[in-house]
């Protein structure tokens, strides 16, 4: 870890700043919220991937003492479980390095992190804010009943009257909050690889990235617990009421982990193809169908394993090699 110096200081202040004024954009902008709120862990992860754990923990803590100050401690509080806080963690993880000889690798080199652990980290930690913010606003059955009301006012207020189903309108509502955590934490754990994955690249350009750039198509998969994990949480999405609603997130979460692997594996098989560009459109496109994404999904779950970057351990420059370790 880097010591505390005024250049660490700073940057780490203006990072914090520029996380906390992302996220009140995304108050004031609602049609980008979901981007812009997104966004936020951008400043964070690029302090901490290229300046350290020092910076990355002053780029938390100044976002949120400004959106305490800005809005409220709840906006606060919130932006830190969703936002700061994962991508902190992410970072620290990024920087994580072993000399490869204690993996069983060659002698003079270093072995970062694993990409497919980093992926796994991210799931767990965004089911965990789910999971905290379901509670946190009350989020379970009783929320059923009270959106039921709701919609059932709003409709006896329109004229003519129509007539209301009281069945299909519960069935669907219960559906809507099952399906809700699932879309929530997914497009969360997306949304914040996305942000990672733009921060390597920001960092790789401006020279100051500890880890090595890898190669996504080779490298981004999730690892072999997480099939594991994935199944749990399907088997106790079944069994209703509160468990049934974590099961629903972690499945949101790992499902939208496995589909990244998909289309990385994607990528990798289609590498100099002629047919690669229209078929990656194609891909991306019909996944906002279930069919197509199922099948990415699936894609993601059959090619497991974990890919470790190696560099010299004298300097970081040189461009790493992959070494894959299959247990």
């Amino acid at each position: 870890m880097k010591q505390m110096n005024a250049k660490l200081l700073l940057t780490g202040i203006l990072a914090g700043i520029t996380s906390a004024l992302l996220a009140l954009g995304a108050s004031v902008q609602p049609s980008f919220a979901f981007m812009l709120y997104a966004a936020s862990a951008l400043p964070v992860l690029i302090a901490g991937m290229g300046w350290g754990n020092i910076t990355a923990i002053v780029a938390i803590g100044t976002a949120a003492v400004v959106g305490a100050v800005g809005v409220s401690p709840a906006f606060a509080g919130t932006l830190a479980i969703f936002t700061l806080l994962p991508a902190g963690w992410i970072s620290h993880l990024a920087n994580l390095a072993r000399p490869a000889k204690e993996l069983g690798g060659p002698d003079g080199l270093m072995a970062w992190y694993p990409l497919s652990d980093i992926l796994f980290h991210l799931c767990c930690v965004i089911s965990i804010a789910v999971i905290i913010l379901g509670a946190i606003i009350g989020y379970g059955p009783e929320f059923v009943e009270q959106y039921i009301k709701i919609i059932t006012e709003s409709l006896s207020q329109q004229q003519p009257t129509p007539a209301i189903d009281m069945a299909v309108l519960e069935e669907s509502a219960r559906m809507m909050l099952t399906m809700l955590p699932i879309v929530q934490g997914g497009m969360w754990v997306i949304m914040l690889f996305s942000a990672y994955y733009f921060a390597t690249r920001i960092v790789s350009a401006s020279g100051h990235a500890l880890r090595p750039r890898e190669d996504m198509p080779s490298a981004l998969r999730m690892n072999r617990n997480s099939v594991f994990v994935f199944l749990g949480a399907i088997l106790l999405a079944f069994a209703g009421g509160v468990p049934g609603l974590i099961g629903a997130v972690v499945c949101g979460t790992f499902g939208a982990g496995f589909l990244l692997a998909g289309f990385a594996s994607l990528h990798l098989r289609s590498r100099g193809k002629d047919w690669r560009l229209p078929a990656l459109i194609l891909a991306y496109i019909s996944c906002i169908f279930l069919l197509p994404a199922m099948i990415v999904l699936i894609l993601g779950i059959a090619d497991t394993r974990r890919t470790v970057a190696l560099t010299p351990a004298a300097g970081k420059a040189a461009p790493p090699n992959d070494k894959q370790d299959q247990n």
